[in-house]
């Protein structure tokens, strides 16, 4: 039964909604008010109003971000929230939201961060002795800041209790995406990470860094490359193969790779085969075998001496981790 259904029971059906505040302060970050969009599509795809949602601050009124409009908002208070949302800023908050947070857990449901959203939480108190991560630049700031924190800092985010913490930017359309199905169910979430045009829903454990982005290819024919072999991942996928993609001989093909790159094509396709196959571990329940088919490797004995070396863990443990990250 979810969430809204246990409410219908105890309360009357025009009140029967979630109630989301979404607290701000100065400088905050543009990019985390993307994490209400999912929010807005789960009420435009229902035949009714699943979120009540609003925008808080301190005292109320506008409050100016980073890129320089304003957002009128309404002060915080002790009213009843299920959810409360405390988005990112390069500005340390005022005292007034740092003092309403350390009383929230009375009068919330869940507490959730996004990006630096958690130092708030954490100055409020409410990180203490708990799982966070946060954006990967800030991690080691909350480390030194804060530690009484377990942070883990290449995770999309993580669900401890209550308290919800996601890394930086896009990391909070994950998170809302998560929220969204624990209240409502996959498919919804699904639904509305279509509408978002979001190619791969990320589960929480997921890294926050992608190998694509990491190579950084200097030239449009080694990057042509790379994304023939992130979409055929099933095939050999040889320096003979990807030669041929780039037009080039082997041996020309295999020095230019490296050039640009500063890897070989042998483990830039095995790291690629690693990314996909951690998150097919990570977001699926797809067997090994499964997984090990989909990505290239030859078998799970293969796959599993992969994960060892990169991870130092197998892709047992690693699918296991995840899930306890995730709350699951």
């Amino acid at each position: 039964m979810s969430v809204l259904s246990i409410l219908r029971l105890f309360m009357p059906s025009e009140d029967a909604m979630l109630s989301l505040g979404f607290i701000l302060h100065s400088d905050f970050s543009p990019m985390g008010l993307a994490a209400l969009t999912a929010f807005e599509l789960a009420n435009a795809q229902s035949e009714e109003k699943l979120y009540d949602v609003s925008i808080l601050s301190a005292n109320g009124g506008p409050v100016k971000g980073s890129i320089g409009f304003s957002i009128d908002t309404e002060s915080v208070s002790d009213r009843y929230f299920d959810l409360l949302i405390v988005s990112g800023s390069m500005q340390p908050p005022g005292t007034e939201v740092v003092d309403f947070l350390k009383t929230a857990p009375r009068f919330s449901r869940r507490i959730a961060s996004i990006c630096t959203g958690a130092f708030v939480l954490a100055a409020a108190g409410l990180l203490d002795g708990r799982r966070a991560t946060t954006h990967w630049a800030y991690a080691q700031q909350m480390k030194e800041n804060y530690p009484k924190i377990k942070v883990e800092e290449d995770l999309i985010f993580i669900k401890d209790g209550p308290i919800w913490t996601s890394a930086g930017m896009t990391a909070g359309i994950d998170l809302a995406l998560a929220l969204i199905e624990e209240d409502f169910g996959a498919d919804l979430a699904r639904l509305i990470a279509k509408k978002l045009v979001i190619y791969h829903r990320r589960a929480g454990g997921q890294t926050q860094h992608s190998t694509l982005l990491e190579l950084e290819p200097k030239s449009d024919r080694i990057q042509k490359v790379l994304t023939y072999a992130r979409r055929n991942l099933e095939s050999r996928l040889d320096v003979e193969e990807l030669a041929g993609v780039a037009n080039l001989s082997p041996r020309q093909f295999s020095r230019a790779f490296r050039t640009e790159t500063g890897q070989s094509p042998a483990k830039a396709i095995e790291n690629l085969r690693l990314e996909v196959a951690r998150s097919l571990m990570e977001d699926t329940n797809h067997s090994i075998d499964e997984v090990a088919r989909q990505t290239g490797f030859s078998d799970r004995d293969r796959m599993r001496r992969a994960f060892l070396r990169a991870f130092g863990q197998p892709p047992q443990t690693i699918r296991r981790a995840t899930r306890t990250a995730a709350g699951i």
